[in-house]
């Protein structure tokens, strides 16, 4: 065990994740990550977290099934003791679709990943962090998205539905705990460089849509990385309840 500030990073084997891994880790944090299916990635983010300093350990977990996610922190109270950040990011995105081509499986799936595991995270997280609970205190920063402001039509709107419940699950648990020594906030990213495209089935969509971004050009993995850490930092000790876009003006 070390005195660091531990962060717990979902989906943390690539894309933002892994990005505000390896800040965090510069940061002097400890970090733990999981993943689902990537942990080839997941490895390489551990090795330079261990690399600038910091621990690192890796769980796989699909965030979709809550008994993954009790064995998940089973496993995180066994290797650190204490929590002091959550990043709540693990997401998901389909193929572009319109709302009448869209079956109950893929809504059942992205739902339950982007909104469902993500509630039940946060829960454990207050479990461990909330003063109620005996706990020190800590952040949970919410992964959300501007697509939960511009509805995604004739794209994505369930996933756009997803972020939504998540800004929404980030004003109303501020309000919870934040009396528990805990702040909740979130992040809207817009149009970012990052692998979630080709998921998507779009590996161009963001070069595509630079146009459409008032500063002409993506995001970068590392730029909300940097406003993650700084929601995480005692810098922003008085910002609770809010969310923060990092759209390139969208």
């Amino acid at each position: 065990m070390t005195n660091r500030k531990v962060v717990l990073i979902t989906g943390g084997s690539a894309g933002i994740g892994a990005a505000v891994a390896r800040m965090a880790a510069k940061r002097g944090y400890d970090v733990a990550l999981t993943y689902r299916t990537d942990k080839a990635g997941a490895e390489a983010v551990a090795k330079d977290v261990k690399s600038a300093g910091g621990r690192c350990e890796i769980y796989g977990c699909d965030v979709a099934d809550p008994a993954q996610i009790d064995t998940l922190f089973a496993k995180f109270d066994k290797d650190f003791n204490n929590l002091d950040a959550l990043v709540n990011n693990a997401g998901i995105v389909d193929a572009k679709a319109r709302v009448d081509e869209i079956d109950h499986t893929r809504l059942r799936r992205i739902f339950d990943v982007n909104v469902i595991g993500a509630f039940l995270v946060a829960g454990q997280a207050v479990r461990r962090m909330s003063t109620k609970y005996g706990g020190n205190g800590g952040v949970i920063v919410n992964m959300s998205s501007i697509a939960a402001k511009l509805g995604a039509g004739k794209q994505y709107v369930d996933y756009a539905a997803t972020k939504g419940a998540i800004d929404t699950m980030t004003t109303g648990l501020a309000q919870e705990v934040a009396d528990e020594g805990i702040r909740v906030v979130g992040i809207r990213p817009g149009i970012i460089d990052t692998e979630i495209h080709a998921k998507g089935g779009e590996p161009e969509r963001g070069k595509q849509l630079e146009g459409w971004i008032p500063v002409k050009r993506m995001g970068t993995a590392g730029e909300v990385a940097e406003a993650t850490l700084w929601l995480m930092s005692d810098a922003a000790s008085y910002v609770t309840g809010s969310t923060l876009d990092v759209s390139g003006g969208r």
